[in-house]
């Protein structure tokens, strides 16, 4: 069967959620995110499986400044990043611990994970985003983005590719209008 320009697009506009996917951006199954509050630029896996984002720090530390929580931390990448960040605390999130991470002895299936608020910019696309701490130097890519983050900066992930967006530009905060 051949549809004509006219007939398809008929079509996309009685199913409406196949057109906001025109919009969306492509993105891979790994970017470059650039976090500009902290002067620094990661190549991160994007996980749709994954809820939220995870960002590699160690020796996290809450404390109180002016009565609110904030969370102090240094990022966990290279021996470059020697200076502390202090972020106020968004909020605690509990992260579902896999098979090899969980102790009967605790019976916690979960691990509470500071979260904070950071901008993150991928392509051209300037957002904040909600990212948990965790130690991921064990891991590949210290930044994981989730489904979450994804769905704020629009994108749709295509496994096959790596690095589709290309270098961080957002140039400017006009960049991140949503």
């Amino acid at each position: 069967m051949r549809f004509q320009p006219l007939a398809l697009l008929s079509c996309l506009l009685l199913i409406p959620d196949l057109l906001p996917a025109a919009e969306k951006t492509i993105f891979g199954l790994n970017e470059y995110v650039s976090l500009p509050e902290l002067k620094l630029e990661v190549a991160a896996k994007l996980d749709t499986g994954a809820e939220t984002a995870s960002l590699s720090a160690r020796d996290i530390t809450r404390f109180k400044r002016n009565g609110e929580t904030w969370v102090r931390f240094y990022l966990a990448i290279d021996d470059s990043h020697a200076h502390p960040i202090e972020r106020p605390l968004a909020r605690v999130s509990k992260i579902k611990r896999r098979s090899g991470d969980y102790d009967p002895a605790e019976s916690k299936t979960y691990t509470a994970r500071p979260v904070v608020e950071l901008d993150f910019c991928m392509g051209e696309t300037l957002r904040t985003i909600e990212v948990n701490l965790t130690d991921r130097s064990a891991f590949q890519y210290p930044l994981l983005i989730g489904s979450e983050a994804l769905a704020r900066f629009g994108a749709l992930v295509d496994p096959s590719i790596k690095y589709a967006a290309g270098k961080p530009g957002c140039a400017t905060v006009a960049n991140s209008a949503e």
